[in-house]
């Protein structure tokens, strides 16, 4: 089974892409892969198989491999003898910035070309923190509390000491920061200011249990994954979330009673169904005084999740068979056909 895997992209998670892909390669043994590498000046290439490392791409070793260019129905090779066109589904794994913020997906979906992930609407409501708050009280969906602030904002925080600051549209704990103390605030603001213009404070809650559930739809129904329990210190930074996204090895199954797992994958359905169909997404929750509130969507999880399934070669067939199809607008010209024969023209 054909598949190209799309990573790379233009944005602070750019190499957290590359290892991803390595990572997901060594998962996808069964299938007829290609890679396809976005660089940080939105260039295409088609990258060998046998350099698919992460040397290749931090010496620039990649733009020696053919360039490519989007065209309808999939990427276009132009050669001095013509041009060969590689069609196949698309595995969009390019985290952050151009993955996750809704830039790929409407490019795959403006050239009709298949993919895996998550769709333009589903973007705007993961990769904005703000949005991903909106979304919750919208659906039903407790989360934790949180205050906004804007670059160049005079404003006072109303939430008690110690708060974590993160940048509104990052993830792998990129820019984010544990605030213990009143005087170290204005310092985690300009941190978390250098990567983004909104910034979102919410309670750090000391020992709080944390729980991760990834899933997708196929056969009109969700597969859920396992549900882990993150083994941790206080959060993941991201040298810890980098070595943590090269895992393979299918995890261990958190130590939790059958009705908490349901909870889970009922809030889990709730932020899935009617947005992120033909993706797979991770939900990471948090259980305070019993009560499950949503931390934070994973629209494209690092490595996919893979070591969250028992089967994940299975998951991307059941993926590539339930994909959405992109809805298109017939132009009929009826309009103007009519405008024309009521003058004689």
């Amino acid at each position: 089974m054909k598949l190209t895997i799309l990573f790379g992209g233009a944005s602070f998670e750019h190499e957290i892409s590359i290892v991803s892909a390595i990572t997901v390669k060594q998962k996808l043994e069964k299938f007829d892969l290609s890679f396809i590498f976005c660089d940080g000046d939105h260039k295409f290439y088609l990258i060998d198989e046998k350099k698919m490392k992460a040397t290749t791409f931090s010496r620039g070793e990649h733009k020696k491999m053919p360039e490519l260019t989007l065209t309808n129905g999939g990427f276009t090779q132009k050669s001095l003898f013509g041009s060969t066109k590689h069609i196949s589904p698309v595995l969009n794994l390019i985290h952050g910035g151009d993955g996750e913020d809704g830039s790929i997906a409407s490019l795959l979906d403006f050239f009709d070309i298949k993919f895996i992930g998550p769709r333009k609407v589903a973007c705007t409501f993961s990769y904005d923190k703000r949005y991903t708050k909106y979304l919750c009280d919208a659906i039903g969906v407790k989360s934790v509390a949180y205050e906004i602030f804007t670059k160049n904002e005079a404003k006072n925080l109303n939430l008690s000491m110690p708060v974590i600051v993160k940048p509104a549209t990052l993830g792998s704990s990129i820019g984010v920061s544990i605030v213990k103390d009143e005087s170290e605030f204005d310092y985690a603001l300009d941190t978390a200011f250098e990567y983004d213009d909104a910034v979102l404070i919410e309670p750090f809650i000391e020992g709080v249990k944390e729980y991760n559930l990834a899933g997708y739809m196929a056969d009109e129904k969700i597969h859920f994954s396992i549900v882990e329990e993150p083994q941790k210190e206080e959060f993941l930074d991201f040298e810890k979330k980098y070595m943590d996204f090269l895992r393979s090895e299918q995890v261990s199954r958190a130590d939790i009673d059958e009705e908490l797992t349901n909870k889970l994958k009922s809030s889990f359905e709730k932020v899935y169904r009617g947005m992120f169909e033909g993706a797979l997404i991770r939900c990471d929750f948090f259980v305070v005084n019993g009560e499950i509130l949503l931390n934070e969507i994973n629209p494209i999880p690092g490595s996919m999740a893979n070591y969250l399934f028992e089967d994940f070669e299975q998951v991307i067939v059941d993926l590539l068979s339930a994909l959405p199809e992109a809805k298109r607008v017939k132009v009929s010209y009826d309009y103007i056909h009519s405008i024309s024969s009521a003058k004689g023209k």
